[in-house]
């Protein structure tokens, strides 16, 4: 979508419910949504459900009369982190053990598997602590690879404010790696 008459085509056609328009926005945004929720929750299963989710909710959002005016794009991904904080809130709520499988495997060994886990386990706490503005810059700055001022857009923020959010996370980050990796 190039143009701002063009978004308005689009959103004209949702309010409408015009099959082909729906089906093109799903085909358009669908892999930008995964991909956001996968860097987000790093489960490949998980990041299609809760993508699909978002456009499950776009289709309600227009039935009830509540579809986006403008910004489709960052509508839905907007809706993906508020769906991703409340699946990683009630995680948090009940919190999982990860049950590995015994069989002997012929790939890398044993101690290098648990360095790596140990590895994502200590840069998804420090991930989780981050606030959900800095979780989101780093998202959609690094997940997605958008630009400063495409974040800066879709986040609807300036982009100083970006820049200075990325920087705060990435201090953060590494101030938590670091205190981890001292002790």
């Amino acid at each position: 979508m190039s143009s701002v008459s063009d978004e308005k085509k689009v959103l004209e056609g949702l309010s409408n419910f015009n099959q082909q328009v729906i089906t093109a926005i799903y085909d358009q945004y669908f892999p930008e949504v995964y991909r956001y929720v996968l860097y987000r929750m790093s489960d490949s299963p998980l990041a299609e459900d809760i993508a699909s989710d978002v456009f499950v909710r776009l289709l309600e959002a227009t039935q009830n009369g509540r579809a986006p005016r403008t910004n489709l794009k960052g509508w839905l991904l907007s809706t993906a982190s508020h769906i991703v904080m409340d699946h990683l809130r009630r995680k948090y709520r009940r919190p999982e053990e990860e049950i590995f499988d015994t069989m002997p495997d012929l790939g890398p060994s044993i101690a290098f598997e648990i360095d790596q886990r140990e590895q994502n386990r200590v840069v998804n706490d420090a991930y989780a602590k981050l606030t959900p503005e800095q979780q989101n810059v780093l998202a959609l700055r690094f997940g997605q690879g958008y630009s400063i001022e495409e974040t800066a857009y879709l986040m609807n923020k300036k982009v100083n404010a970006v820049k200075a959010l990325q920087f705060r996370a990435l201090a953060s980050l590494q101030r938590e790696v670091g205190e981890v990796e001292n002790e």
